[in-house]
């Protein structure tokens, strides 16, 4: 579990996964937009989707988690062309690292209590 605080977004593109720490940090600036010292976490897939990294600012140094499958791809949620990048949560995060097909989930609407007076 994430704390409700940290987002995490997937890059849209493919990106090229022989980048460091400091490459990776790069792109999440350039492309993503984004400051790598806020604490979220940011998604980078391979061209052939079957490698993903994730960078993120831990206490003092960057991390990069990286899984490789062995058979098949990682299954990508859907993401508009003009899009960059996509926030997923951390259950959506979980699954596509699990190889589940996020297109396929479907989750029930969240309970809505409405307006507080």
């Amino acid at each position: 579990m994430l704390p409700p605080t940290v987002k995490v977004y997937l890059a849209a593109e493919p990106t090229d996964l022989r980048r460091g720490h400091d490459g990776l940090c790069a792109a999440v600036r350039a492309t993503l937009g984004r400051d790598p010292y806020a604490g979220h976490l940011f998604v980078f897939i391979g061209r052939r989707v079957d490698r993903i990294k994730i960078l993120f600012w831990d206490r003092g140094g960057f991390v990069v988690y990286y899984k490789r499958l062995e058979k098949g791809r990682f299954r990508m949620p859907a993401i508009t062309a003009s899009a960059k990048q996509i926030e997923l949560d951390a259950t959506s995060l979980a699954m596509l690292l699990d190889g589940i097909d996020l297109g396929q989930i479907r989750r029930p609407e969240h309970w809505d209590p409405g307006p507080r007076t």
